[in-house]
Protein backbone atom coordinates (compact mmCIF):
# COMPACT_ATOMS: atom_id res chain seq x y z
CA UNK A 1 0.00 0.00 0.00
CA UNK A 2 1.32 3.59 -0.82
CA UNK A 3 1.01 5.70 2.36
CA UNK A 4 1.56 9.23 2.06
CA UNK A 5 4.94 10.78 3.23
CA UNK A 6 3.30 14.00 4.37
CA UNK A 7 2.17 11.50 7.19
CA UNK A 8 4.63 8.80 7.00
CA UNK A 9 7.74 10.06 5.76
CA UNK A 10 8.37 12.84 8.32
CA UNK A 11 11.65 14.00 9.52
CA UNK A 12 11.71 12.49 13.23
CA UNK A 13 13.13 15.23 15.79
CA UNK A 14 13.17 13.98 19.31
CA UNK A 15 12.62 17.21 21.06
CA UNK A 16 9.07 17.93 19.23
CA UNK A 17 8.31 13.89 20.00
CA UNK A 18 9.30 14.68 24.16
CA UNK A 19 7.15 17.79 24.04
CA UNK A 20 3.99 15.89 23.31
CA UNK A 21 4.16 13.08 25.57
CA UNK A 22 5.34 14.69 28.91
CA UNK A 23 2.04 16.82 28.08
CA UNK A 24 0.12 14.11 27.49
CA UNK A 25 1.09 12.19 30.46
CA UNK A 26 0.77 15.67 32.83
CA UNK A 27 -2.67 15.34 31.32
CA UNK A 28 -3.88 12.37 32.78
CA UNK A 29 -2.52 12.84 35.67
CA UNK A 30 -4.52 13.83 39.14
CA UNK A 31 -3.65 15.27 42.12
CA UNK A 32 -4.12 13.01 45.02
CA UNK A 33 -1.34 14.43 47.57
CA UNK A 34 -2.88 16.70 50.01
CA UNK A 35 -2.02 17.66 53.12
CA UNK A 36 -3.37 20.36 56.23
CA UNK A 37 -2.15 23.47 57.33
CA UNK A 38 -2.38 24.39 61.02
CA UNK A 39 -5.98 26.04 60.43
CA UNK A 40 -7.34 22.62 58.89
CA UNK A 41 -5.26 20.28 61.93
CA UNK A 42 -7.54 18.97 64.77
CA UNK A 43 -6.75 20.37 67.99
CA UNK A 44 -4.68 23.38 69.22
CA UNK A 45 -7.20 26.14 70.16
CA UNK A 46 -5.87 26.84 73.42
CA UNK A 47 -2.25 28.60 73.79
CA UNK A 48 -0.42 25.81 75.16
CA UNK A 49 1.44 27.97 78.05
CA UNK A 50 1.10 32.09 78.85
CA UNK A 51 3.25 33.98 76.64
CA UNK A 52 5.42 35.44 79.29
CA UNK A 53 7.54 34.54 82.55
CA UNK A 54 7.89 30.80 81.95
CA UNK A 55 11.51 30.93 80.61
CA UNK A 56 9.95 28.83 77.70
CA UNK A 57 10.08 30.12 74.14
CA UNK A 58 6.50 31.78 73.08
CA UNK A 59 4.05 29.40 71.46
CA UNK A 60 -0.07 30.20 70.33
CA UNK A 61 -0.51 26.54 69.19
CA UNK A 62 0.42 23.02 69.67
CA UNK A 63 -0.64 22.71 65.91
CA UNK A 64 2.24 25.09 64.73
CA UNK A 65 4.00 23.91 61.75
CA UNK A 66 7.08 23.42 64.34
CA UNK A 67 5.03 21.20 66.11
CA UNK A 68 4.93 17.13 66.03
CA UNK A 69 1.40 16.68 64.77
CA UNK A 70 1.14 19.94 63.73
CA UNK A 71 0.18 21.05 60.47
CA UNK A 72 2.43 21.18 57.15
CA UNK A 73 3.38 24.32 55.68
CA UNK A 74 3.56 24.99 51.57
CA UNK A 75 2.12 21.25 51.72
CA UNK A 76 0.74 19.63 48.10
CA UNK A 77 -3.15 19.98 47.93
CA UNK A 78 -6.02 18.08 45.57
CA UNK A 79 -6.45 21.95 43.97
CA UNK A 80 -2.74 21.70 42.11
CA UNK A 81 -3.50 21.64 38.04
CA UNK A 82 -1.22 19.87 36.05
CA UNK A 83 -2.71 20.62 32.84
CA UNK A 84 -0.36 21.24 29.89
CA UNK A 85 -1.74 23.14 26.85
CA UNK A 86 0.05 21.84 23.68
CA UNK A 87 -1.12 22.68 19.64
CA UNK A 88 -2.91 20.54 17.40
CA UNK A 89 -0.11 20.82 15.14
CA UNK A 90 2.29 20.16 17.38
CA UNK A 91 0.32 17.38 18.54
CA UNK A 92 -0.36 15.62 14.86
CA UNK A 93 3.18 16.59 13.95
CA UNK A 94 4.55 14.36 17.29
CA UNK A 95 2.36 11.67 15.70
CA UNK A 96 3.54 11.56 12.40
CA UNK A 97 7.01 11.28 13.67
CA UNK A 98 6.04 8.53 16.03
CA UNK A 99 4.46 6.80 12.72
CA UNK A 100 7.21 7.92 10.75
CA UNK A 101 9.62 6.17 13.40
CA UNK A 102 7.99 2.58 13.14
CA UNK A 103 7.70 2.56 9.65
CA UNK A 104 11.43 3.22 9.00
CA UNK A 105 12.18 0.76 12.40
CA UNK A 106 10.30 -2.12 10.53
CA UNK A 107 7.37 -1.85 13.13
CA UNK A 108 4.46 -0.89 11.27
CA UNK A 109 2.29 -3.34 9.06
CA UNK A 110 -0.68 -2.92 7.23
CA UNK A 111 -3.43 -5.94 6.53
CA UNK A 112 -6.31 -6.04 4.51
CA UNK A 113 -8.66 -5.98 7.12
CA UNK A 114 -9.45 -7.35 10.92
CA UNK A 115 -12.47 -9.83 9.16
CA UNK A 116 -11.91 -13.37 10.75
CA UNK A 117 -14.31 -16.41 10.06
CA UNK A 118 -15.55 -16.32 14.02
CA UNK A 119 -14.62 -13.43 16.80
CA UNK A 120 -12.53 -15.66 18.82
CA UNK A 121 -9.13 -14.63 21.01
CA UNK A 122 -7.20 -17.65 20.28
CA UNK A 123 -7.74 -16.35 16.22
CA UNK A 124 -6.23 -13.43 16.44
CA UNK A 125 -3.39 -14.30 19.02
CA UNK A 126 -2.61 -16.89 15.86
CA UNK A 127 -2.75 -14.03 13.64
CA UNK A 128 -0.15 -12.15 15.75
CA UNK A 129 2.16 -15.25 16.02
CA UNK A 130 2.01 -14.95 12.01
CA UNK A 131 3.17 -11.35 11.72
CA UNK A 132 6.74 -10.74 10.66
CA UNK A 133 7.64 -8.79 13.38
CA UNK A 134 10.13 -9.24 16.00
CA UNK A 135 8.38 -6.85 19.00
CA UNK A 136 6.35 -8.58 21.59
CA UNK A 137 3.66 -5.83 22.28
CA UNK A 138 1.44 -4.38 19.51
CA UNK A 139 -0.90 -1.18 19.00
CA UNK A 140 -3.54 -2.37 16.49
CA UNK A 141 -5.10 0.64 14.70
CA UNK A 142 -9.10 -0.13 13.60
CA UNK A 143 -10.99 1.21 11.18
CA UNK A 144 -14.55 1.75 10.36
CA UNK A 145 -16.01 -1.83 10.27
CA UNK A 146 -13.19 -3.47 12.12
CA UNK A 147 -15.01 -3.55 15.57
CA UNK A 148 -14.20 -7.21 16.18
CA UNK A 149 -11.12 -6.94 16.41
CA UNK A 150 -11.46 -4.91 19.96
CA UNK A 151 -13.51 -7.78 21.67
CA UNK A 152 -10.82 -10.26 19.85
CA UNK A 153 -7.69 -8.45 21.56
CA UNK A 154 -8.54 -7.28 24.42
CA UNK A 155 -8.01 -9.87 27.05
CA UNK A 156 -4.78 -10.37 24.58
CA UNK A 157 -1.97 -9.22 27.06
CA UNK A 158 0.71 -6.07 25.58
CA UNK A 159 -2.54 -5.37 23.14
CA UNK A 160 -3.94 -2.65 22.66
CA UNK A 161 -7.04 -1.85 20.54
CA UNK A 162 -8.21 1.15 19.11
CA UNK A 163 -10.09 3.19 16.55
CA UNK A 164 -7.21 4.91 14.40
CA UNK A 165 -8.65 8.22 14.54
CA UNK A 166 -8.31 8.29 18.70
CA UNK A 167 -4.28 7.53 18.40
CA UNK A 168 -2.02 9.33 20.29
CA UNK A 169 1.67 10.16 20.93
CA UNK A 170 1.31 8.30 24.11
CA UNK A 171 -0.34 5.02 22.96
CA UNK A 172 2.20 4.78 20.07
CA UNK A 173 5.37 4.53 22.23
CA UNK A 174 3.63 2.64 24.69
CA UNK A 175 3.64 -0.24 22.38
CA UNK A 176 6.71 -1.51 20.23
CA UNK A 177 4.69 -1.94 16.86
CA UNK A 178 1.91 -0.98 15.39
CA UNK A 179 -0.40 -2.92 13.11
CA UNK A 180 -3.43 -1.11 11.03
CA UNK A 181 -6.12 -1.86 8.31
CA UNK A 182 -6.15 -0.57 5.00
CA UNK A 183 -9.67 1.31 6.76
CA UNK A 184 -7.45 2.69 9.65
CA UNK A 185 -4.80 4.09 7.60
CA UNK A 186 -7.45 6.07 4.88
CA UNK A 187 -9.00 7.40 8.79
CA UNK A 188 -5.26 8.37 10.00
CA UNK A 189 -4.86 10.12 6.52
CA UNK A 190 -7.97 11.76 6.81
CA UNK A 191 -7.24 12.86 10.54
CA UNK A 192 -3.44 13.92 10.14
CA UNK A 193 -4.03 15.82 6.87
CA UNK A 194 -6.80 18.12 8.20
CA UNK A 195 -5.30 22.07 9.62
CA UNK A 196 -5.98 23.34 12.60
Amino acid sequence: MNLDDKIFGVKVKSTVVHEVFVAQMNNTREPWADTKTKGEVRGGGKKPWQQKGTGRARHGSIRSPIWVGGGVTFGPLTVRNYKTKINKNTRRLALKMCLADRLKNDALIVVENFSFTEPKTKLFAAFLKKMPLKQKSFLILTGEGDGAAYLMSRNLKKIESIPARDVSVMSVLNKQAVIMSKAGVNELEKVLSKKA
